[in-house]
């Protein structure tokens, strides 16, 4: 084991001769192939085994519930990357788990040699839901997402920190690269195998049983033991391929465990949690202590994983980093290439180059020789046959980037990460096992030719109003992002339910697809097989939570039921919309709704509903219903005030259309008994007023007498002045710009204010100025001037500075002084 022997415990010559006796030893009706998972080197080793041990079945760690995909997952039409998705719901917690496997994954390339000498191959682990201890503490459903084969324990022992250390690696991935990945390649399989056992045997020992119990490794290992002691009965020649952490616990813990100060777990009560998890679907817990039955709903599909996903650096907790960079060099060693790093980094560079040109960065041929050559260089230093992903890395900052990194010169490195990881979607042959909701997605978006073979953000620009499909294609993206939000985003273009920016005619949206999003699918097919069915359904569920009197809710429902192309399902919603109206007391949830239903009847073809009577009778009762709650406004929370009056300028804009079923005198009735009341708040009865003034009910006048009557009023009402004007110019700031009156009397009410009065006014005064546009406001300063006799220009002049005025007036003094001592004045 050369360098590695050097700093390792004495123990080393025992687990020797474990090794020797029972993990590799090809007369063994069992032999154990420790493994990282996704390591090329290990399926390297792992081919070599296979043609010298030819074992009559494969065992491999992975949960049993995955064995009736084994012949999906071998199958040839199956290209990896691709996973089993794993989820299971209780009482407390919802949990999803990943199973990856890549091309050169150990447990994949064992399935794929298995089918090909045809010979069985078995999942022997546990499912996840059987050994995880984690619950929610606050008694809430949780929904977590988790890998299978997390990786946490082997590389954070203090083994390996004291292995980097001695190594001069940086992190445990270098160090693997180094050890296996690389210096593996020359080494005979029994020497890799013998190193693998060994390292991770070691990192092992670094923790207590009751680690190992609380993490699920011991149960785990347990149920894996029983499987493996069925197969010794029914096969001559085992094969056990498991991550290289368990393979010492597989081994017989009794008569080994001991001897090296292993963790114990006895025989009997490993097979006794077994037991009682086959019995209950539950944990293993204390046998002292009843096992409550728990109710669990699970289920594993295969689907299709990404290269980026499956990368340890974007957060997957297993495996090899760097993927793409991996399943080339896995290439090389399919193809018996002697120097397979040195390959895989010609190549990458090629292609770096290639890109950073593309991109108009400044670099030449001669800095990727220079940077080939470094890797050369870096490896000789290192003690490594070839250079490996991180000299690739170094020799890349120390070429490609110009003088110190910065966000501003990182582009090259930026650029080979992406390189490094890979933009690869897998796919699943064709299968009984596929869900009905996942193939929906997939046909209805290669029929509208959307991007989902390939990760990365893409664009789609549609023209909702000259092209039926691409209103189609709108229809899906909107049917989609509702089951899973994740798949795409709305960048531009009209928003029906926020009613803004509909004036533009085209939608452009972002979307990427991911093995996440087709997870989430998944966990929609509960609601139903295709994506509208599964939309359907969970829009009715979320029906059923409304209370029946928030119309405005239920409306803005059965608008993004039609923005979904689900017109039978927003007719559906008719019923209960109409319901809602008639027990929804509140004016403002009254108002909502009769702005959304206008909205859907207004533009009904475009949302594809048919000529009918049932929409405008919707309409017209959700009017007259938010009318008669007009009387309540007078005692209306001033928070709400601002809500309010866009409810009142739409039943005033409504009232004055052309439309038959708006043609009633009850809103012009209500609205002026509602001015009769001497308890409206002033920026409401300002709205109020100006409205009732703009239909002819009242003279233009009125608005001015009001107005004068808060300015010359008490103190209290003199402070609400400002308030009654925002309500005006909401609605006619004609009644400021044009006429003298209105303006008189707020310049008498200006001039008569005190200081400490004009300075708590002005807040109020601006914002009710801000509904005026700026040519608008240049009017009025015209206005202004010729009031007090002065030239326009005078008014647009910046005031002078406080401390100005305070200097001139000093100096104004000391002028006066110095005149009259002279007798001047």
């Amino acid at each position: 084991m050369d360098r590695l022997t050097a700093v390792l415990d004495p123990d080393v010559d025992q687990l020797q001769s474990l090794f020797e006796s029972q993990v590799y030893n090809l007369s063994n009706p069992t032999v154990y192939f420790p493994i990282r998972h996704h390591s090329p080197a290990c399926s390297y080793h792992l081919l070599r085994l296979i043609e010298e041990y030819k074992p009559d079945i494969i065992l491999i760690e992975g949960p049993e519930s995955g064995n009736p995909f084994i012949s999906v997952l071998s199958d040839e039409a199956t290209l990896p990357p691709v996973s089993l998705y794993y989820t299971y719901e209780s009482e407390l917690e919802r949990e999803a788990c990943y199973y990856p496997m890549l091309r050169y994954s150990p447990e994949y390339v064992a399935l794929k040699e298995a089918k090909r000498l045809e010979i069985p191959a078995k999942f022997i682990d546990l499912d996840y839901q059987h050994f995880s201890t984690r619950a929610s503490k606050s008694g809430q459903i949780e929904q977590k997402e988790i890998s299978f084969q997390d990786e946490t324990l082997l590389a954070g022992s203090d083994f390996i920190n004291r292995l980097c250390q001695k190594t001069n690696c940086r992190s445990f991935d270098e160090l693997w690269e180094k050890v296996f990945e690389i210096g593996g390649l020359e080494k005979s399989t029994p020497e890799f195998v013998q190193d693998v056992f060994t390292y991770c045997t070691l990192s092992r020992m670094c923790y207590s049983t009751e680690r190992l119990q609380s993490s699920g490794d011991l149960t785990r290992e347990a149920h894996m033991r029983q499987r493996i002691n069925q197969a010794v009965l029914e096969h001559d020649r085992v094969l056990v391929v498991t991550g290289g952490f368990h393979t010492y616990g597989l081994l017989q813990p009794e008569k080994h465990e001991s001897d090296l100060n292993q963790p114990k777990m006895d025989t009997q009560q490993a097979d006794q949690c077994s037991d009682e998890q086959g019995k209950t679907g539950t944990s293993p817990r204390s046998p002292q202590r009843a096992v409550e039955p728990v109710t669990v709903h699970q289920q594993m599909y295969p689907m299709v994983y990404t290269f980026a996903e499956a990368d340890r650096l974007n957060g997957y907790a297993s495996g090899m980093p760097y993927v793409n960079y991996y399943d080339q060099i896995w290439n090389q060693l399919l193809r018996k290439k002697s120097t397979p790093y040195n390959l895989t980094a010609l190549d990458l560079l090629s292609q770096l180059m290639r890109k950073l040109r593309d991109g108009h960065e400044h670099v030449s041929t001669s800095d990727a020789i220079e940077a080939y050559s470094m890797i050369q260089g870096l490896a000789g230093l290192r003690g490594k046959r070839e250079g490996g992903v991180y000299e690739l890395l170094d020799a890349a900052l120390s070429s490609f980037v110009k003088g110190e990194l910065t966000l501003a010169t990182d582009k090259p490195l930026q650029e080979l990460q992406q390189l490094l990881t890979g933009d690869v979607i897998g796919s699943v042959a064709p299968n009984s096992f596929s869900i009905p909701i996942v193939e929906d997605f997939k046909a209805r978006c290669t029929g509208y030719k959307l991007q989902i073979r390939t990760t990365g953000q893409h664009k789609k620009v549609l023209d909702l109003y000259a092209k039926p499909e691409h209103r189609q294609i709108s229809q899906l993206l909107q049917c989609i992002t509702y089951l899973v939000p994740e798949f795409a985003k709305r960048q531009s273009g009209p928003d029906w339910i926020a009613e803004r920016d509909m004036n533009l005619v085209r939608e452009t949206w972002v979307y990427m697809y991911s093995s996440r999003i087709e997870a989430r699918l998944i966990e929609n097919s509960l609601y139903g097989g295709t994506l509208a069915g599964a939309a359907t359904r969970k829009m009715e569920e979320l029906m059923q939570e409304i209370p029946d009197h928030h119309s405005g809710e239920l409306a803005r429902l059965m608008l993004q039921a039609l923005l979904m192309g689900l017109q039978d399902t927003a007719m559906k919603l008719y019923e209960q919309v109409r319901s809602a109206l008639r027990t929804d007391g509140n004016f403002l949830s009254l108002c909502n709704s009769l702005q959304v239903l206008n909205r859907i009847h207004q533009h009904r073809r475009l949302l594809g509903l048919s000529e009918e009577q049932h929409l405008p009778d919707l309409v017209s009762e959700a009017y007259r219903n938010a009318v008669d709650k007009l009387l309540q406004l007078s005692r209306a929370n001033p928070d709400e005030h601002e809500a309010i009056i866009q409810g009142l300028k739409l039943l005033a804009m409504l009232a004055e259309s052309s439309e038959a079923y708006f043609q009633d005198e009850t809103f012009r009735i209500h609205l002026n008994e509602l001015l009769s009341d001497h308890q409206l708040p002033a920026q409401l009865e300002g709205v109020c007023v100006a409205i009732s003034s703009g239909l002819g009910d009242r003279p233009r006048d009125e608005i001015v007498d009001r107005a004068r009557g808060y300015i010359h009023g008490t103190p209290d009402q003199t402070r609400q002045t400002a308030l009654f004007l925002q309500g005006v110019f909401t609605v006619a700031r004609d009644a400021f710009l044009y006429e003298d009156q209105l303006l008189s009397e707020l310049n008498v009410l200006i001039e008569k204010l005190s200081y400490d009065d004009f300075i708590s006014m002005v807040p109020e005064l601006r914002l009710a100025f801000t509904y005026f546009t700026p040519m608008e406001t240049g009017l009025i300063a015209e206005r202004v001037a010729s009031l007090h006799q002065v030239e326009p220009e005078e008014m647009s002049r910046p005031a002078v500075d406080e401390q100005m005025l305070i200097q001139s007036k000093a100096w104004d003094e000391a002028l006066r002084k110095e005149f009259a001592a002279w007798k001047l004045i």
